[in-house]
């Protein structure tokens, strides 16, 4: 049986298999702001892919806090005010995500697969630095999209490491899958520059280094140091005093994953921080 002719949208210039150079043609993507319509001088507000940030985490004397704000956005518009921006991976692993969270999460669930079936056929756990790489490999694999302007994530992965001698591990990542080891702190999305600002300073000038904060402390300098950055970043969720929305907090330690109760959360804040 002979088949029909597949229809081709004659309007699509590129012809090169470019999806993305297909959904600008229909303005759906493109790299303005704006695009134009069939009107003459009536702009159109064109389809921005949803990004969460801000994210930071840093050692303290009982492991690796990691925290991140709630809010999503798409350009300039609040898509959603509870996104969980730290994902926990397995027993003692979590993933922070800054950017599109539709690529990190499906980022986060091939991690939490793969951890899982090394441990079940190798019966153990994976490595740190096979972790490491496995979410290396996962960002380089994605960089296609990265250059088409979707699918940017720009992760933090904190981790414990019992060998060879028991300790807690931060790593910070680029677009391309590039890893570099944190000793003190990281912080990655728009409102990085503030975090590191206020994390440097907490560090080298305020009244106890990181590593020596107690639980208390290191919860209510994530907290300031989030608030800022919502200060001067849109895109930053910060603390919503109205909503009562706070920032999710989880500590990576020698025994597994502890995430900071909501009430506790806004205890030290109201005492510490508001």
């Amino acid at each position: 049986m002979e088949r029909s002719p597949v229809a081709v949208d004659q309007n699509f210039s590129g012809a090169t298999g470019d999806f993305p150079a297909l959904l600008r043609s229909k303005g759906l993507l493109a790299s303005a702001v704006i695009a134009p319509t069939q009107d003459a001088g009536t702009p159109q507000k064109v389809w921005q892919p949803t990004e969460a940030t801000t994210i930071l985490a840093f050692k303290f004397s009982g492991g690796v806090l990691v925290a991140g704000d709630r809010r999503a956005t798409a350009g300039n518009t609040v898509v959603y005010d509870r996104a969980d921006k730290v994902l926990e991976i397995d027993r003692h692993s979590i993933m922070a995500i800054a950017g599109v969270p539709a690529t990190a999460w499906e980022m986060a669930r091939v991690l939490e697969h793969s951890f899982q079936y090394f441990r079940r056929t190798q019966l153990q756990e994976m490595s740190v630095d096979g972790k490491v790489r496995a979410l290396s490999k996962l960002l380089r694999d994605n960089f296609g999209f990265v250059m088409q302007g979707v699918g940017v994530v720009v992760p933090i992965f904190a981790t414990y490491d019992s060998h060879p001698k028991p300790e807690t591990r931060l790593y910070f990542y680029d677009a391309m899958g590039a890893q570099f080891e944190a000793t003190d702190y990281a912080a990655t999305g728009s409102g990085s520059p503030a975090v590191r600002g206020i994390l440097y300073y907490e560090n080298n000038w305020g009244a106890k280094p990181l590593h020596k904060l107690s639980e208390d402390e290191a919860v209510s300098i994530a907290l300031r140091a989030l608030d800022t950055a919502a200060e001067s970043d849109t895109s930053t969720g910060g603390v919503d005093r109205m909503g009562r929305i706070y920032p999710i907090i989880k500590i990576v330690s020698r025994e597994g994953i502890t995430t900071f109760p909501e009430n506790k959360i806004a205890a030290v804040f109201k005492e510490t921080v508001a």
